[in-house]
C-alpha cells in the first residue's frame, strides 16, 4: 500500500511539474507573439500575421489581435498586384535536338529561412498535368508517390488548388479550373484566378483567364492557384513580406523551354519557409521568363525516382491531394 501511495506521489509531481514548464512554454510564446504584433516592426509583424495564415492550425491568432479590416489591409500591402495579363510565350523557344531532352538535374536550394530542391526538365513536352480519376469529397484524393507509379511516371510535384476546409480536406474536390488534354474538366468560382498549365506547343502559360479563354488559346493541360511571379521576362511585383514563410510549390519555364519545378520546405526547425519574392529569386537566377505559385503549405511535395525528395510539414505524411504536375520518363 505505501509503495502504491508513493509511486501515485511521484506521478502526481511529475504532472505537476509538467503542466508547469508547459503553462511556462505558452505564456513565453504567447509574450513573444504579442511583442510581434504590437511591436515596433511592422515588417515583422505582417511577416508573423501571413505566415499565421496560410497555417491550418494557426490561422486564428492574428484574429485574436486584429480586426478583420486590419488583417485585410496587411494582406493587401503584401499581395501580388492583380493583371488581366497573360504569358505570351514569345520569350519560349522549344528545344532542338542540340538540347539534351533526356536530362533532369536536381538541384538543392537554400536561404536563410529555408532549404528545397529544384527539379530542372530540359524537355518541356515531358511534363504535364495528372488528375485522380474521379473528383469526390467521398473518395478523396491521392498521394504523391502513388501517383507517380501508376503513372509510371519518373517524378512529379503537387499541383493545385482544392477543397480543404478546416486544413483536414481529403483532397477529392479541386478548386477553380481544371484542364486535362484540352478537356474542361472543372471550372468553378474560386479565389484562386490565376491558371498555371501548358499549350499544345508545349509552353507555360500562366495568367488569369476564363477556361474558354485557355482552350481558345490551344491551352492543353492546366490547374488553378496563383500568385504569378514571372510573366514574359518581367518579375511580378509583390510588395513585403509576400504570404510570409510557408513551405511553397512553384513552376517556371526557361527561354529555352526548360521547366522549373521548385519545392521550399517550412514550418520544420531546419526549414521555416520561404516567401513569394524568395521563390521567385530563385525562379529568376535559373532563367525563368514564365513562373507561378502552386499549391504549397502542407501540399508542398516532390518525388523522382519513386523517392520523396523534401520533407512534409505534416507530421502524419504526405496529404491526398487531385491534381500533380507529372515528369514522364
Amino acid at each position: 500500500m505505501k509503495k502504491k501511495k508513493s509511486f501515485l506521489k511521484i506521478i502526481g509531481v511529475m504532472s505537476s511539474v509538467f503542466a508547469s514548464i508547459l503553462l511556462s512554454v505558452v505564456i513565453v510564446i504567447v509574450a513573444v507573439v504579442t511583442l510581434i504584433f504590437y511591436g515596433p516592426s511592422t515588417t515583422a509583424r505582417d511577416m508573423l500575421v501571413l505566415t499565421s495564415l496560410e497555417t491550418s492550425a494557426m490561422k486564428f491568432v492574428p484574429h485574436l489581435y486584429f480586426s478583420q479590416e486590419k488583417i485585410d489591409a496587411i494582406i493587401l500591402a503584401n499581395s501580388a498586384r492583380e493583371t488581366d495579363e497573360t504569358s505570351d510565350g514569345d520569350d519560349v523557344t522549344i528545344p532542338t535536338d542540340e538540347i539534351d531532352l533526356e536530362k533532369i538535374e536536381i538541384i538543392n536550394v537554400t536561404g536563410p529561412t529555408f532549404v528545397g530542391k529544384l527539379m530542372i526538365v530540359n524537355d518541356p513536352s515531358r511534363v504535364y498535368v495528372a488528375v485522380i480519376k474521379n473528383f469526390s469529397p467521398d473518395k478523396g484524393g491521392q498521394r504523391l508517390l502513388d501517383m507517380v507509379k501508376s503513372e509510371n511516371a519518373i517524378g512529379g510535384i503537387n499541383g493545385g488548388a482544392f477543397l480543404d476546409v478546416g486544413g483536414i480536406g481529403n483532397g477529392g474536390t479541386p478548386l477553380g479550373i481544371v484542364i486535362k488534354n484540352g478537356q474542361i474538366l472543372v471550372d468553378t468560382p474560386s479565389s484562386y484566378r490565376v491558371l498555371v498549365g501548358f499549350d499544345n506547343k508545349h509552353k507555360l502559360v500562366v495568367g488569369s483567364m476564363t477556361a474558354k479563354a485557355a482552350i481558345d488559346r490551344g491551352v492543353v493541360d492546366a490547374v488553378s492557384f496563383g500568385p504569378v511571379l514571372v510573366l514574359n521576362g518581367e518579375r511580378a511585383a509583390i510588395p513585403g513580406s509576400g504570404g510570409g514563410l510557408n513551405p511553397r510549390t512553384a513552376i517556371g519555364q526557361r527561354a529555352d523551354g526548360a521547366i522549373l519545378l521548385l519545392v521550399i520546405d517550412g514550418r520544420q526547425a531546419t526549414s521555416l519557409g520561404a516567401t513569394f519574392n524568395d521563390v521567385t529569386d530563385i525562379l529568376v537566377q535559373y532563367g525563368a521568363v514564365n513562373a507561378a505559385s502552386l499549391d504549397g503549405g502542407s501540399s508542398t511535395l516532390m518525388v523522382y525516382e519513386n523517392k520523396i525528395l523534401n520533407q512534409t510539414s505534416l507530421l502524419i505524411g504526405p496529404r491526398r491531394i487531385p491534381t500533380f504536375i507529372m515528369v514522364s520518363k
